[in-house]
């Protein structure tokens, strides 16, 4: 465990992953937050955005907001997307930068890893990517990527000081970050970083 993490490290990303399944296998289940079409309608994913995609392309999106409300990237870009879940911003993005772009989705459920392939396959996107990893070390080089998406994932992430590190070492000088996600701006006690139920929720 690093010295920056009050947090079971492997114990969270455990049962995150247990949850993140749930989501993937039944997206229309009971959760504290919003899936599918009920949220991207929410979170300002106008139709244009989403035009094209079927409904197992929408219906395990998970996010908190709309990393695109910043603007897409640009034809040829490089993407990388952290904590892609089912693949929806990550295709996004990949109809975004084509062609000549490229995007590359991390996430640490494999069962998101799978149904964002699938989806993948079905709009007919072949110049995305997803790999199993964790945003602290993310599967490129160094300066490879243009813009770095991120939706509702780095608070998850019991070592973030590691994770904006590694979003650094992965940008181009002048690349950008688009990052979605819930913050809390009072410092959080201790008891409650070490709380992992308060983490997943």
């Amino acid at each position: 465990m690093h010295e920056r993490t009050l947090v079971d490290v492997d114990r969270l990303r455990s049962e995150v992953q247990e949850h993140y399944a749930e989501v993937a296998y039944d997206p229309h289940g009971e959760f504290h937050f919003h899936t599918g079409r009920r949220a991207t309608d929410r979170l300002g994913y106008g139709p244009e955005l989403l035009e094209g995609f079927t409904e197992p392309c929408v219906e395990a999106f998970a996010g908190v907001a709309n990393p695109f409300s910043w603007g897409l990237p640009a034809p040829g870009e490089r993407v990388i997307d952290i904590g892609s879940g089912g693949g929806l911003d990550a295709l996004v993005a990949a109809r975004a930068v084509a062609p000549g772009g490229q995007v590359v989705g991390v996430d640490m459920t494999p069962a998101m890893l799978e149904r964002a392939r699938r989806n993948a396959a079905a709009a007919g996107i072949d110049n995305v990517e997803f790999h199993q990893g964790f945003a602290e070390e993310l599967p490129v080089p160094d300066g490879w990527a243009d813009v770095v998406i991120s939706n509702g994932v780095l608070n998850l992430v019991p070592d973030k000081v590691a994770a904006y590190e590694e979003i650094m070492r992965a940008l181009r000088p002048g690349g950008r970050i688009q990052i979605a996600d819930v913050c809390v701006e009072v410092e959080v006690p201790e008891e409650a970083r070490r709380d992992i139920d308060l983490w997943k929720g």
